[in-house]
């Protein structure tokens, strides 16, 4: 989206949500491209990096433990007998 700086002083929180949501905004100056709006992306240090790791990993490992075992899941299926129902 190309918008003039005088257009975009009127607008510019509708233009800063554009350009987070990955739109791309630029504002021009007498008809040629002045500025770029971006969105800024938070880089996470090692601590933090390794904190959310475990937190999907803990995630996951809850996930395959939740519910029937996949070799019982269909006995109800079956009487006594071993036989269809």
């Amino acid at each position: 989206m190309r918008i003039s700086v005088t257009d975009a002083k009127g607008q510019l929180t509708e233009l800063v949500r554009r350009a987070e949501a990955g739109d791309e905004v630029i504002l021009t100056r007498h008809g040629h491209e002045a500025v770029r709006l971006v969105a800024v992306t938070t880089v996470l240090d090692r601590n933090d990096r390794r904190a959310l790791l475990e937190q999907v990993r803990a995630r996951g490992s809850a996930k395959a433990t939740a519910g029937p075992d996949a070799a019982r899941s269909q006995d109800f299926l079956y009487g006594d007998d071993g036989l269809p129902k």
